[in-house]
């Protein structure tokens, strides 16, 4: 349960590299230049609308968040991984405390705590309390993930924010833990048999919603490729049934959903079926992303995002917004910086010099990766519509500063790996 005393080292030397030297540069820019894209595109986005308050908030946020990301940048590592059980109880707390009188709930959902004026999404602090708490606990000394002990203590970890953000609901938020526990399971040396069912259960029960047929082919495709891991007949039967009776169970979550949460699957599966009632949103964003050509129409020039053809473009469809208005460019340009951070956490992660800093740095990785796939799949019709935002674009203050804090985590990873190798 201690930290690795190699690391006291990093703060007893008196020598001091420069910043330059032990400072992820590449991390920090783009991470600052995706947020002044999003700055950009909010502005243009409540342009017309009256709503400027959006954009002044997520200015102001921005600026917390780089006070924020600095200092966790230079905190004692230690300090992350000794803080970080407490960060988790408290973000579970605050999960629960979400479905009391505090809770206060929004499109469907009671996802908020409100506190006089404001207010904060807790499943954001909880998304980074998870992964470094799950970080310190795969860390430790004699844990090992390919145990039933320790692979279960994992999943633990991660079903309870799941079932607690389940219960306001939000299932987008709770594939998000889905989606950090196979990223971190894999980093930590999880059979891949094991991996296989995790990734293939959410699969089948996917492959439900587009009929009997899809099902049964995708059920006997996965089931066959458990028989080829040839992991011994009772393993493979109990997984073929987990994988089976995750397409059937498809049925009892389709039923507890709410109807707005209905209604978001049947536009994902057929969009023009209700062109100007569900499936609006979805059609009018990728007209936006599709309109924008090569070079775009220009700053404010967009007619899908100055006319607000798409409601609130400046939260889950913000990535319409710079693709319209800067065309294939701009939406590439988006990509670019997003995926700068993401390598850069996946590069962090490979070098990092100590097994929490290594977990903490893919984890933060993992969690981008989703968020972008999920929301840029959204705005073009590949995914169905869940209310996740674009990291750093999207507005949303809660996010914002616990992104940036993110980002601070992984530059202190990088940080005491370029110490160590300094011999500091």
């Amino acid at each position: 349960m201690q930290y690795d005393s190699a690391i006291e080292s990093d703060y007893t030397s008196t020598r001091n590299p420069k910043t330059a030297e032990t400072f992820d540069l590449s991390l920090f820019f783009a991470t600052i230049l995706l947020i002044a894209c999003g700055l950009i595109s909010i502005y243009s986005a409540t342009f017309y609308t009256g709503l400027g308050e959006f954009f002044n908030k997520q200015l102001q946020y921005a600026g917390v968040g780089l006070i924020c990301m600095v200092v966790v940048a230079y905190l004692p590592e230690r300090w992350l991984f000794n803080l970080s059980y407490i960060g988790f109880i408290v973000g579970l707390v605050l999960l629960a405390a979400v479905l009391t009188p505090l809770g206060k709930e929004v499109y469907g959902s009671r996802s908020w705590i409100a506190l006089g004026t404001f207010t904060f999404q807790p499943a954001e602090l909880v998304k980074f309390a998870t992964i470094a708490a799950v970080a310190r606990y795969l860390s430790q000394k004699g844990t090992d993930i390919s145990t039933v002990r320790d692979a279960g203590i994992t999943l633990l970890m991660f079903g309870l924010p799941i079932a607690l953000i389940m219960a306001q609901p939000d299932f987008g938020s709770a594939s998000v833990f889905i989606a950090l526990s196979v990223g971190m399971a894999l980093w930590a040396g999880l059979d891949l048999y094991f991996l296989f069912i995790i990734v293939g259960a959410p699969a089948i029960a996917i492959s439900a919603f587009w009929g009997q047929n899809a099902f049964y082919v995708c059920a006997g495709i996965l089931s066959a490729f458990a028989i080829w891991f040839r992991r011994g007949i009772i393993v493979t039967i109990i997984g073929i049934a987990v994988l089976v009776g995750a397409g059937f169970s498809s049925g009892y979550v389709y039923s507890i959903m709410k109807p707005h949460q209905k209604a978001r699957i049947q536009t994902f599966l057929n969009p023009d079926s209700d062109p100007k009632g569900r499936g609006y949103n979805v059609i009018q964003s990728i007209l936006a992303v599709g309109s924008g050509g090569f070079t775009g129409k220009g700053f404010l020039q967009g007619t899908q995002t100055q006319l607000r053809y798409i409601p609130k473009q400046w939260t889950d469809f913000i990535f319409c917004v710079p693709t319209e208005e800067f065309g294939f460019i701009g939406g590439v340009i988006i990509l670019f910086f997003m995926g700068t951070i993401i390598y850069r956490c996946v590069d962090t992660a490979t070098t990092a010099t100590s097994r929490f800093g290594s977990l903490l740095s893919f984890g933060v990785a993992t969690m981008f990766f989703y968020h972008v796939l999920v929301n840029v799949g959204m705005a073009i019709g590949w995914f169905p519509v869940m209310g996740i935002p674009l990291p750093f674009m999207s507005a949303g203050g809660t996010s914002l500063v616990i992104n940036m804090v993110m980002i601070g985590a992984v530059l202190n990873v990088h940080r005491q790996k370029a110490l160590r190798r300094k011999g500091v």
